[in-house]
């Protein structure tokens, strides 16, 4: 069933919110409802093999709805937020054909600005520039590369963790080229997405009910073969550098297997980086322009009506000439998830 008229914009949901929050469970239910497709808004997921630690969707979640922008590459690719951009509008154009409403599951808050708002004109990249860079971090650590971008642009150096690599080199690279910080680089000459009227959907549940979910996920992916899968990585070749090893848990895991941590201390670390890692996410989501809050997780009946209360809305409003479908507030639940 198409929603819109071909020149009115099309509705888009996107389910914000920290790891662990329910961002999945609650965007399978909205596809269910509404007619929808889940496309994944996370750089973690974008990777092949490096399912279990990345709460990629279950096989039974992607049986009963189609699901978009996962698997994408093999680990040693470079994959970035303009290539997402690129291949999410032509998902999103499939999707406007058929009549089907887009839902965003996003863990990547950098992927739904360079989707939504668009990207700087960024200089393009100097490959002499960046193996000087790749060199100082293999020897002095990635950490030494954030000292560096904390003195040169310390807004950027609090959105990055000090072993990210990748993103680290990109925003130093960016900053010298450009001759100005990479923050102030992001925040000219951007190009943002037409033909749809997004709504924002944040997750926001209690933070201790959050970390009690993180430490049992945490045993629970353990439980489902991580550790094997992690194994199977490093037998098929995988560089202990490639970017998705230094995702959570994965260098974790390798370095218990390399017999450099018990399986405890790696657990402990996993579960202590993952709760960093939720925070910064919502340091970043707070941000966000025109977010409804829930107060709960997704998985909770409550929130899951009150988010499906809000499309409904949203839809029907992306249909009249005049609307008004954005918010910033926050929705408290009538039942919080038994945690």
């Amino acid at each position: 069933m198409n929603r819109t008229s071909p020149a009115s914009p099309a509705p888009l949901v996107a389910v914000l919110g920290p790891t662990a929050s329910g961002k999945t469970a609650l965007s399978v239910r909205l596809a269910e409802r509404f007619g929808g497709e889940v496309l994944a808004c996370d750089s973690t997921q974008v990777y092949r093999g490096f399912d279990i630690g990345t709460a990629k969707p279950s096989v039974a979640e992607r049986a009963g709805v189609p699901h978009h922008l996962l698997d994408l590459v093999e680990p040693s690719e470079v994959f970035t937020a303009g290539e997402y951009r690129r291949r999410a509008e032509m998902v999103l154009a499939d999707l406007r054909s058929r009549g089907r409403l887009p839902i965003l599951t996003v863990g990547t808050g950098l992927y739904l600005r360079a989707l939504l708002e668009g990207l700087s004109n960024a200089p393009e990249s100097s490959a002499e520039l960046r193996a000087r860079l790749e060199a100082r971090a293999a020897a002095r650590g990635p950490e030494y590369l954030h000292r560096i971008l904390a003195r040169i642009d310390p807004e950027a150096a609090r959105r990055i963790a000090s072993r990210d690599r990748q993103k680290l080199v990109r925003a130093i690279e960016i900053s010298v080229l450009a001759g100005k910080p990479v923050s102030e680089v992001h925040r000219t000459g951007r190009d943002p997405l037409i033909g749809f009227a997004p709504i924002r959907i944040g997750l926001d549940p209690p933070r201790a009910a959050l970390y009690q979910r993180i430490e049992r996920r945490t045993q629970e992916m353990l439980a489902r073969g991580w550790l094997d899968e992690v194994a199977e990585l490093i037998r098929r070749g995988v560089p202990a550098q490639s970017k998705p090893f230094q995702f959570i848990g994965y260098r974790a895991l390798r370095e218990h297997l390399d017999g450099r941590a018990s399986l405890a201390q790696a657990t402990a670390a996993i579960v202590l980086a993952t709760r960093h890692y939720a925070k910064r996410q919502m340091t970043w989501f707070r941000r966000e322009p025109e977010v409804t809050w829930l107060a709960g997780f997704g998985d909770d009946p409550a929130i899951a009506d009150a988010a499906e209360r809000l499309i409904a809305a949203h839809v029907a409003a992306s249909r009249s000439p005049a609307k008004d479908v954005s918010s910033d507030r926050r929705i408290p639940a009538r039942s919080r998830a038994d945690v």
